[in-house]
């Protein structure tokens, strides 16, 4: 294996390039895009490196924007990214990074956490910006994404953003590499948990009903940021489902549905559909689990004859209106969220009646105990969990099952996760976790699970009843806007991680030892992990170099 200190780089010269506003100095800095630029950063680090990409990736940008004065009516443009044959690569986008306020910080945060003075952390892209303005003395930072088409001649291609204003003009050059290698379709299991219901439409379009016109655009927005992030992993409520009972017989509509999902379908997500939870807890954490029923209010164990009468029927019609959309071989079912040693039996008891009437249908849990061996096909353990549990999981793939894991509010300390607090390259790693460590899904439930009068730009930090905190970043990894939706850094972040999770799955095909030592040195263990942004780097082209034979 190559010493990744004496890997050549390319460089451009270091270019921090100002202008002169009233007398006084206005700069553009080119900025490590991993590293969160504060409100308050007066200074960062120079930066030159060419980004290495495959064919079909993205590559990502920074920029600090400064100046000692307010500047108003800010618009970005770029200049086509070309190579010296006269290639070009036009799939760009532009956005200022706005900030988002923490009012609660995580609890238990880990020895790498960000603290802002100021409590604002970047986070949301807003790429459709008019007339932005930035105070004086604050760092702006300005993200550049770029899509890389699959056919994009090999080479290094460079380009320009532009800064204009009242009284700027600024411009900033970025470069990058395409190598002779094609990214693959990712195959890592996806799924983030989403919201189409009413409150979070509203926020999408206020004046938006339930399953309008207005309702289905929302969704079809949702569904292309899924798929531009490489999510393929798609959770639909059963609750869309229409049942209608006459005497003990029940009927179904599932007309909503089926536009539900053929909407992912029709944007490319739709890998594999996970059917939403039938059942939940009857009381408090440690209480049993009981099914959903219509007509009543509170759930019903499942050994209640109507429960019993109504699941009877439910489960068959089901499977067999998948089988005739041709979902079934893409479908897994969820029973209730998050059982535990304390539960299980009740979790057990529904998860068997359910398999009586769809023996074969894939059981998928967020789960919290290893007393489902006999029910649980797709494991989901939180990320601690599943270390502590590590020799368990692994006699499960032994025995066929699949593990996948999941992050939310926890875990937290030294753990990856995506918080606002936590550096970008913490959240990154999380997809070299499930290569390290060979889990082949990963699981979050906040896709966009807006909360609060203002949600996600001022509500985050949640206090639950109980004292118990969502961590800023923990319910959504996207933004509203007005009939517009913001992507995030972290969602970048998020994104390229799955690149670099099917990036290390080809280099594994080629040299699986040194796929496993490159991950091992950027992923040490559960909690450790090397956080020198320069060594990821380095890490990432040592695996293009081999991929293409460099």
């Amino acid at each position: 294996m190559k010493n990744l200190s004496h890997v050549a780089a390319f460089a451009l010269a270091v270019v921090t390039v100002v202008s002169c506003r009233g007398g006084r100095q206005v700069s553009l800095q080119r900025v490590d895009p991993l590293e969160k630029l504060l409100p308050e950063t007066s200074w960062s680090a120079p930066y030159s490196w060419v980004e290495d990409v495959a064919a079909g990736e993205r590559a990502t940008f920074q920029f600090a924007l400064r100046s000692p004065e307010d500047l108003e009516g800010l618009s970005l443009s770029f200049e086509a990214l070309k190579d010296d044959a006269g290639h070009k690569i036009e799939s760009v986008t532009t956005g200022f990074v706005d900030y988002i306020h923490v009012g609660r910080a995580t609890p238990d945060p880990g020895r790498d956490a960000i603290r802002s003075v100021s409590g604002m952390y970047p986070d949301v892209i807003i790429d459709d910006a008019v007339d932005w303005k930035v105070p004086g003395g604050k760092t702006q930072p300005v993200w550049v994404s770029v899509a890389v088409p699959k056919d994009a001649a090999p080479g290094v291609y460079k380009g320009k953003v532009i800064v204009k204003g009242k009284g700027v003009n600024l411009s900033g050059e970025i470069a990058l590499k395409v190598y002779p290698v094609v990214l693959d379709e990712p195959t890592l299991w996806v799924t983030n948990w989403f919201n189409c219901g009413e409150s979070s439409l509203k926020w999408f379009n206020p004046d938006a009903e339930l399953y309008s016109e207005e309702h289905w655009e929302y969704v079809r927005a949702l569904a292309k940021i899924m798929k531009d992030s490489y999510q393929n992993t798609v959770l639909v409520s059963l609750g869309t489902i229409k049942s209608k009972a006459e005497g003990d017989k029940w009927s179904f509509d599932f007309t909503i549905f089926d536009k539900e999902v053929e909407i992912f379908q029709e944007a490319g997500v739709l890998k594999r559909l996970e059917a939403g939870h039938i059942g939940g807890r009857i009381g408090l954490w440690n209480s049993p689990f009981g099914v959903n029923v219509p007509g009543f209010d509170e759930k019903l164990p499942i050994d209640d004859p109507a429960a019993g009468n109504y699941y009877s029927q439910f489960i068959p019609a089901f499977v067999s209106h998948l089988k005739e959309k041709g979902w079934y071989s893409i479908y897994c079912q969820h029973i209730a969220d998050e059982p535990a040693n304390d539960n299980y039996e009740s979790y057990v008891a529904i998860a068997r009646f359910f398999k009586r009437y769809a023996p074969d249908v894939p059981i998928i849990e967020a789960c919290h105990s290893h007393n489902l061996a006999d029910v649980v096909d797709i494991w989901v353990p939180q990320l601690n969990f599943y270390a502590d549990g590590y020799s368990f999981y692994k006699d499960r793939q032994a025995a066929g099952d699949e593990v996948w894991f999941y992050t939310c509010l926890a875990p937290q300390g030294n753990y990856a996760n995506r918080f606002l607090e936590q550096p970008l390259l913490k959240t990154r790693l999380l997809h070299w976790i499930n290569f390290r460590f060979g889990a082949t899904g990963y699981l979050h439930w906040g896709l966009n699970q807006w909360r609060g009068d203002d949600p996600a730009y001022e509500s985050t930090g949640i206090n639950l009843e109980g004292g118990n905190i969502l961590p800023g970043g923990d319910s959504w990894i996207f933004y509203q806007g007005d009939k517009n939706l913001y992507g995030s850094i972290r969602l970048e972040a998020m994104r390229d991680g799955i690149a670099d999770y099917t990036l290390l799955q080809m280099l594994s095909r080629k040299d699986e030892a040194l796929a496993k030592e490159i991950c091992r040195q950027n992923v040490y263990g559960w909690t450790t992990y090397d956080m020198s942004t320069l060594h990821f780097r380095l890490a990432r082209r040592q695996i293009l170099e081999t991929l293409s034979g460099e």
